[in-house]
């Protein structure tokens, strides 16, 4: 895709600032404009299960938000924006092996954050809240939907291919590109006056 028409918001751990804010607050400066995609990765749900596992809410902050998120996910589809939640399931067998993978090898270990590794001990009261989210949040205009991801190159097709089914498509034939005639020559080697050229890793 083109990288202008769509964005992916990862957000970090809420400062000082933002911790004092409404809580949908900073989520809502990433939403979309009009033929825009915009990729929350785990969005505002983390007050629905990763917040209360770990205790990064209270208990009074977690029902607020289950009251208050239904209604702000309606304002959000009343005005055009398309909604679709997406829960990637792999069971604990699974899970157990990719942690292990990546607990072994140094290149994955940076997938193993703090969180990742506390949680571990939380795997039940995890499925619990993430059961409870999904019974409370689910709706027409914005439902979950359930993905296998125990094989994650299947399940990442699976998504990609049902996430498209969910937008309105615009099948507009793309007209033919007629390209104007080159004019002047520009010699290859003269970029080599003033750069250095990175050596060929494939040189023998």
């Amino acid at each position: 895709m083109d990288t202008r028409g769509y964005r992916i918001a990862a957000l970090g751990k809420p400062d000082e600032v933002e911790s004092s804010q409404w809580y949908f607050q900073r989520y809502v400066t990433h939403l979309p404009a009009a033929g825009e995609f915009v990729l929350f990765d785990r969005s505002w749900y983390n007050r629905a299960v990763v917040e209360p596992a770990m205790g990064f809410c209270s208990k009074e902050q977690y029902e607020a938000f289950l009251a208050a998120v239904p209604a702000f996910e309606k304002l959000l589809t009343d005005d055009g924006i398309i909604l679709i939640k997406y829960w990637l399931a792999v069971d604990q067998e699974e899970q157990e092996r990719r942690f292990t993978s990546r607990a072994e090898d140094p290149l994955k270990r940076w997938k193993l954050s703090p969180v990742d590794l506390a949680s571990r001990t939380k795997y039940a009261e995890l499925g619990q809240l993430r059961d409870v989210m999904i019974e409370r949040t689910h709706a027409a205009n914005a439902p979950w939907f359930v993905v296998d991801f125990n094989d994650q190159k299947r399940g990442r097709i699976n998504l990609i291919r049902h996430l498209l089914e969910q937008v309105p498509r615009h099948d507009k034939p793309i007209p033919p590109v007629k390209l104007p005639k080159l004019k002047g020559k520009r010699r290859r080697e003269n970029i080599t006056e003033k750069a250095l050229w990175v050596p060929d890793s494939f040189d023998q």
